[in-house]
Formats: structure tokens, C-alpha cells, sequence
């Protein structure tokens, strides 16, 4: 059999690791990672091997050669524009006139390609995907099979409601020549994108060898560093590595020449590079890898860390976890922190404290005593993302600081694809004026003008991005409970949430600290815009369309926010409109908002007829009370919208989350209307429920702002109220009864893939449907179990024929999930 080694990854998220070298030739324990591949192909009989390669080919083949010191021979392919995984396959198709197995050149692995070949064969299989079952695996492939191991679906990096397995693409394949001619020689495409898809289209026997050997994507430095530590503990089998070392001690590896002074302390494991010497006093261990010809100074520690080649390390330094590459040269005294990288050359002078996470690119001269806060030049922070289900959270000055914010303005201006005008407003909280200010000078920094309106609502913002013809907008807001929580969200041009593709693309620059800066003389001004609020208030006005009969009835509303702002602006648009309107101020240092609301339904009750209306301090989202004081509950709240868009012929189409009880079928069929159901991320149904208003842009946008506006919507109430001559507790009679459940259970994140995937195998697939989570349905109800996106649970929706059947089939489910949740824990 031959082989194929795909080296042509640039490795950004591992610079500076990677500033000089590609990903596959970044040393693994003294070695490139591709030798390590290279030595298991060699291992199980495979020598004729094609090498793939697109950036800086030359540092490959001038280490490698013809591949004769390891045994093997080896072809090299050079590709001069990308050409996705399977295009660079593709590129060596003279080679390819066999069966052949196609690896990364920068995973670890230990994979036992005999068995995998074996069930290949076994399976008359014409592609074998390699696959391993990994707890959290948003950031991969994920493959689903059936029990014979016949691949029945892919989902490249799926959100958590995609998430039908825990088993996932190791990118190792086992091919037959055959399945390369759906494309030709300089095509671009992907296996996972491209290929194999159409070969499930066109049912090619495909199928996923689940392995249980060890494999590592190194992606990261947090995997860069995690996987030979691994190797060091013995998790992974090695090929040809003990042959260069001898083992002084347990655990202990060192190669030729090694010298070391008394006193010098080893902690297994370690493994240390030939000519290295270790000054007395020192402690090396555990976890430490040094490259060869090496110098570490007197009384210096090295816990965790890994070293390369030609470093020198003077004394009483302190590392602690972090990466330093090669010739790097450390002064005495100089504390490095865990996640640290140091890149090639650099120069560390006396007195150094390089902070956690901290990456300095190469080539860099540090002066003593300084304290190294920030990444310098370029950086690549290796963290988990950095958005969630609703744009970014965090404490304030811990998670959300001044520092953070300017980035993430940058990041999004780098993003957008012409330079326009960015809009911004926040709540009245000092804090997200200070992380607002902070955003705007990172904006500025990439070149796009900034127009602050300074204390606004949300949906006063999302209008405002169209009134301004901006490019996207940012608001800032505290949360309800926790004032130090902040909140900031995205928009697009249009004023809804920006998408994942675009979250993705921010958190890419960010993550890489790619980002973009211009001179002065190109740095536009940041404009304020006073008092917009007042256009606002205008334009809310014209979508009133009974004003005078409003202003006839002078309808009673009991208004409640904890924001001042929020009451004020609220206040002033229903006594325009020609309500009576008495106000209620919640304090924010309530934990529960249980006595607010008491509070709302009395004084609804003493005023007869009156409405009540809490309002989120955001403007956006809304709690109606009934003239009885009755709470609505929030689907019977979107029921009554759609029922207002139906009945005043706004739209004829219905954008409901998957999640949604199904009666809104029932009532959209008794207006010949259509119900379309997205994925149930916020901008997923904002931005839906955006492209299906109809008639018009300002018709459009009416049919969006009535879900996302709480003062126009209220307002849109009482006009559809006042002209139908109903009370709100007389239209809510309108919703035809159902019988729906929510429950939200603690699952650990790693534990949210394995339990959807066995939920998957327990079910008749006949009964399932695998929109977003899984949703399991017979003639009386369904349930969707749905992995939450932002928090360690299961999301459980029950919808029944009855109360009793509703309630039973969610018991039903809260059990089994709970078993499943439970099979892990240790006893």
C-alpha cells in the first residue's frame, strides 16, 4: 500500500511556533512531528509515500531528502495555490494507482493502520474515514454511522444542536483510486467539504473505522504542549524514538553528551537533547522537554515546559509551562508563566515576568525589568471562543477589560468587507461606557468611522443602523442580575445580530491578532449624535396606524424596567401615542424580580383595564400582564405576535425557532400562512424573520422590529387592541390550547456529545428527525433534547396531545438523559 502525507498546513494558530517553520516540521520532543509519521507508515510496511506540500516546501525536503534514512521513498508534490485536502491529494494522482492511505503530516498518533486496513477490506469499503471519539467535538468533523459503521451523515464543526455524535474525523483515510475522478488534476476541494459528501450522495460504500488508539490534532499550543507531555507519560506508542536516548534514572531521558552539575534535581518525566548542560542547583521536572545544545543556569526550575534547540537560560529562572523556540536567550531571574510563548531568537533580558498566555514573536529584545502584559507585535491567543449563543459575555475588568474591548473593535472592523460607518450605543451603566469607549478606539484603529449615540436601547441602535446606512452596529448593556456582567453584541448592516460565519471570522483575527492598523493621517473621527432617540420616537409614530382612536380610548399601562432610560424613553412614546401611563422603577439589587412583578400585577388590578409591561433594561425583550393581572408566558406572548402579523395581513410567512410548539402550524394554516423553523440561535431566527417581510423595506422591517422592539411592540398591541375593540385577556383566548415542557438539565460539556449519540442509538431512526438536537416523535407528542450552546446543560422541549401525556413523555426523557448523564461518574 502507499501513502500520502498532507504537509501543507501553515500552523497560525501555532505562531510564533510556526512564524519559520511549517506546522508539520515544528518539533515534537526533539523532532518533527512528520517523522513521527513517517516512522508509523514504516512501521506496518508502508515505504512509497507521497508528501503534499504548499508552505515553505523547501524546509520539508531539505530534512527528509529522499526519505532513504528512514526507509522509505519519498515523492513530493508542491502545490502553487491552495487546493483544499482533497485537491492536494489530487495533485499526486500518478502516484495514486492503488489503494493508499491518506494522514496529516502534523497529528500525533499511534493509530494501528494494520486493523484500520483490515475493516477496510473486511468492509469492501471504497473510503474509510479514521475515526476517534472525542467529548467536546464542536471544533471537528463529526461523523454519524449505523451500527454496521457505514457512514450516514457529516457535520463539519457543528454547533451543540448539531452535535448527533461524539465521534469524530481524525482526517486519515483509506482510499481507492477510484473515488479521486468526481474531480480533476488542480481542482480545489476538501474531502470532508466536497468529496466525500457526494459520495454519500451517490452511495459509495463509505465507512468510519472508530479507533481507540491515541490521536491529536495539534492545533494549538495547549495541544502542542499536552501531547508530548503524554508521550513523556507513556499514552502514546512511539516508533523508533528510544533508539537516540538512554533512561539515567525512571523517566528520565537523555541523550549524548548530556552533562549535568551535583545538585541538580530530576522530576520524571523529561526528556533532555544531546551537548545540554544543567548548572548545579537547577530542577527540571516534571513534564520538561530541552532540545539539544542547550544551556540551563544555576538554581533554575522548568516545570511543564518545552525547550528547544540552542536555547540558553540563565540563572534563577522560572518556567513555568511555557514554550520557548529556538536560540532563544533568557537572562537571570526571569519568571515565564504558564502558556507563554517565546519565539525564535528572542532576547529575554534580566528581571522579565512574561504573563500567562503571553506569545512573543521572533526576533524580539525585551529590556530588564519589564513586565510583559501583552502580546508583542503579533499574537496568537489560544482560548476557547470567544462568542456565545448571544454575542460576548464576561465580567467586567476580569473577562471584559479596556484592553480586551480595543481588540475585539478591531477584530470586528477587519472583518467588514468595505470600510462604512459603525454605530454604537450602550445602556447607562458606567461600566459599558468605559468598555464602549475602549471598543471604539479599536474600531478607529482599522479605519472606519464611529457614530456613538450614546445611551440608547438595542432595537433604538438596529434602527439606527439603517437610518445611518452603517455597516454594522455594537451595544453594550449590563445584565438584569448583575450589573459587573457585560454584554455586547454585534450587528450587520440590516441591524440583526451578525451571523457564525462572521463570529467565526472575528474570533479567527482576534485569536491570531492579525489585525490591521492604519497612520494617523488615515484615522477618521468619532462622531456623536445627540437626542437620535427623537427621530425614533418619529418613525414609531408613522407605524401607528389608529393614532386618533388610541388617543379616543386613552388605554391605562402599568410600565416597569429597572432601567431609568428605558422607562423614560418608554413613558415618552405611549403618552405620544395617547396612553396613560404610570411607571414602576425595579431595583437591580433584587436577586429575583419575584416581588417586582407582584408588584406590576397589584397595581394592574387597582387601575381597571389596564395593561402591564416589564420591560428588559435592553428595550428588546418584554413580559405582558393581562388586565386580571395574569402573566403571559413567553410562547403564549410570540403566539399572540404572529396572530397580530396574521390578522393585520403584515406577512403571510411565520419564522418560528425548531424549538417552537407546533400549534403555530395550526393557526398559520387557518390564514393560508407558511411557518418556516430555523436553528434556535438568536441571529438565526433574527436574521430569518428579517428576509421574509414582505412589501417592501419599511414592511421588512416592521415585521422584524415587532419581535425585537418591546416600546413599537407594545405600542402595535394596544393599535391592533383599540381596533378590534378587545382586551388583552379577551385575544389571548384566541391561542388554541396545547400542552408544552421545558427543562433544562446539568450535563457536563464533555458529556453533551456521548449523550446525544447513544440517545441516536437507543431511537428508531424512523422516529427521529436531526434538524438541531434530536428530535424523537410518535402520533401523541415529541421531545427535542438540544445541547445548550453557552452553559453546561441539556435543553429538554416536550410537546403532548395532553397535560398528563406532555408531562409523562418529559419525565420519560429527564430519566434517560439523567442515566446517560450519570454513566461516567465515577462510583
Amino acid at each position: 500500500m502507499k501513502a500520502v502525507i498532507m504537509a501543507g498546513g501553515e500552523g497560525t494558530r501555532l505562531r510564533p511556533l510556526t512564524c519559520g517553520l511549517p506546522k508539520p516540521m515544528v518539533p515534537m520532543l526533539n523532532k518533527p512531528i512528520m517523522e513521527y509519521i513517517i516512522n508509523l507508515l514504516k512501521k506496518y510496511g508502508i515505504e512509497d509515500i507521497a508528501v503534499t506540500m504548499a508552505y515553505l516546501p523547501e524546509v520539508i525536503e531539505d530534512y527528509f531528502g529522499d526519505g532513504s534514512r528512514w526507509g522509505v521513498n519519498l515523492t513530493y508534490y508542491i502545490e502553487k495555490t491552495p487546493l483544499g485536502t482533497g485537491g492536494s491529494v489530487k495533485h499526486a494522482q500518478d502516484f495514486l494507482d492503488e489503494t493508499f492511505i491518506v494522514i496529516s503530516g502534523d497529528a500525533l498518533t499511534d493509530i494501528n493502520i494494520e486493523k484500520a486496513i483490515a475493516f477496510h477490506r473486511e468492509k469492501q469499503s471504497k473510503a474509510t474515514l479514521v475515526l476517534k471519539e472525542e467529548e467536546i467535538p464542536l471544533e471537528y468533523g463529526v461523523i454519524v454511522t449505523d451500527k454496521s459503521g457505514k457512514i450516514i451523515r457529516f457535520l463539519e464543526k457543528p454547533s451543540w444542536g448539531e452535535v448527533f455524535s461524539d465521534t469524530i474525523n481524525t482526517g486519515i483515510y483509506i482510499l481507492e483510486p477510484e473515488v479521486m475522478k468526481y474531480y480533476k488534476k488542480g481542482d480545489q476541494f476538501d474531502f470532508s467539504k466536497d468529496l466525500f459528501p457526494k459520495l454519500l450522495q451517490d452511495e459509495i460504500p463509505m465507512y468510519g473505522y472508530v479507533s481507540k488508539d491515541y490521536w491529536c490534532d495539534v492545533g494549538d499550543i495547549s495541544t502542542y504542549m499536552s501531547s508530548q507531555f503524554d508521550i513523556l507519560q507513556g499514552k502514546v506508542n512511539l516508533y523508533g524514538m528510544q533508539e537516540e536516548y538512554k533512561e539515567i534514572k525512571k523517566g528520565v531521558w537523555v541523550g549524548n553528551s548530556v552533562s549535568y552539575e551535583e545538585n541538580v534535581q530530576f522530576i520524571s518525566p523529561i526528556i533532555i537533547g544531546e551537548n545540554t548542560y544543567i548548572k548545579d542547583g537547577a530542577m527540571i521536572g516534571p513534564n520538561v522537554v530541552i532540545g539539544e545544545n542547550s544551556y540551563i543556569g544555576e538554581n533554575s526550575t522548568l516545570k511543564n515546559s518545552i525547550i528547544w534547540a540552542n536555547s540558553y537560560l540563565g540563572h534563577k529562572v522560572q518556567a513555568r509551562g511555557t514554550t520557548l523556540c529556538h536560540g532563544v536567550a533568557i537572562g537571570d531571574r526571569v519568571n515565564l508563566y504558564e502558556k507563554s510563548v517565546v519565539g525564535d531568537e528572542v532576547h529575554i533580558l534580566s528581571g522579565v515576568t512574561v504573563r500567562p498566555k503571553v506569545k512573543i514573536w521572533p526576533s524580539k529584545k525585551v529590556e530588564e525589568n519589564t513586565i510583559v502584559n501583552n502580546h508583542l507585535v503579533w499574537t496568537s491567543k489560544v482560548s476557547k471562543a470567544i462568542f456565545g449563543d448571544r454575542g460576548v459575555c464576561g465580567q467586567l475588568n476580569v473577562d471584559i477589560t479596556p484592553e480586551f474591548a480595543s481588540q475585539l473593535g478591531s477584530a470586528f472592523g477587519n472583518v467588514l468587507k468595505e470600510k462604512g460607518k459603525i454605530l454604537v450605543a450602550s445602556d447607562e451603566s458606567n461600566g459599558t461606557e468605559m468598555i464602549k469607549q475602549a471598543l471604539v478606539s479599536g474600531i478607529l484603529a482599522t479605519g472606519i468611522e464611529v457614530i456613538d449615540i450614546g445611551v440608547a436601547s438595542l432595537p433604538l441602535l438596529r434602527y439606527g443602523i439603517r437610518y445611518f446606512e452603517c455597516q454594522g452596529g455594537v451595544y453594550l448593556s449590563t445584565k438584569e442580575e448583575d450589573l459587573n456582567e457585560i454584554q455586547i453584541e454585534f450587528m450587520n448592516e440590516v441591524g440583526a445580530n451578525i451571523d457564525r460565519n462572521m463570529e467565526r471570522s472575528m474570533e479567527n483575527i482576534f485569536n491570531r491578532g492579525d489585525l490591521k492598523r492604519i497612520r494617523e493621517e488615515q484615522m477618521p473621527k468619532k462622531i456623536v449624535q445627540n437626542n437620535f432617540y427623537k427621530t425614533y420616537m418619529e418613525q414609531g409614530l408613522l407605524f401607528m396606524k389608529n393614532l386618533s382612536k388610541i388617543k379616543e380610548k386613552n388605554p391605562k399601562i402599568i410600565l416597569a424596567s429597572s432601567s431609568e432610560y428605558i422607562l423614560f424613553l418608554g413613558e415618552e412614546f405611549l403618552e405620544k401615542i395617547g396612553c396613560q401611563v404610570n411607571t414602576i422603577k425595579i431595583s437591580n439589587k433584587k436577586r429575583s424580580f419575584k416581588n417586582a412583578f407582584f408588584a406590576i400585577k397589584e397595581k394592574v388590578k387597582r387601575h381597571k383595564d389596564a395593561i402591564g409591561v416589564w420591560i428588559e433594561k435592553n428595550g428588546e425583550n418584554i413580559i405582558l400582564f393581562d388586565e386580571k393581572g395574569k402573566e403571559i408566558d413567553q410562547e403564549d406572548y410570540e403566539l399572540l405576535m404572529h396572530l397580530i402579523l396574521l390578522k393585520s395581513n403584515i406577512s403571510r410567512k411565520v419564522v418560528v425557532p425548531y424549538t417552537f410548539p407546533e400549534v403555530i402550524e395550526q393557526i398559520a394554516k387557518e390564514y393560508e400562512a407558511n411557518v418556516i423553523r430555523t436553528k434556535s440561535a438568536p441571529c438565526e431566527v433574527m436574521n430569518e424573520r428579517l428576509r421574509m417581510g414582505e412589501n417592501g423595506q419599511d414592511k421588512a422591517f416592521l415585521f422584524y422590529l415587532i419581535y425585537y422592539d418591546a416600546i413599537w411592540t407594545i405600542g402595535k398591541i394596544i393599535d391592533y387592541l383599540v381596533v378590534e375593540n378587545v382586551s388583552l385577556n379577551e385575544f389571548r383566548k384566541e391561542i388554541p390550547k396545547y400542552y408544552y415542557q421545558k427543562e433544562h438539565l446539568s450535563c457536563h460539556w464533555k458529556d453533551k456529545g456521548r449523550v446525544i449519540r447513544e440517545i441516536i442509538s437507543q431511537c428508531d431512526p424512523k422516529e427521529m428527525e436531526l434538524f438541531e438536537g434530536v428530535k424523537i416523535k410518535n402520533s401523541k407528542g415529541w421531545s427535542i433534547i438540544l445541547p445548550d450552546s453557552e452553559k453546561p446543560f441539556v435543553n429538554l422541549y416536550t410537546q403532548g396531545v395532553s397535560q398528563e401525556y406532555a408531562q409523562e413523555l418529559s419525565e420519560e426523557f429527564i430519566e434517560k438523559i439523567k442515566r446517560l448523564i450519570d454513566k461516567n461518574k465515577p462510583t
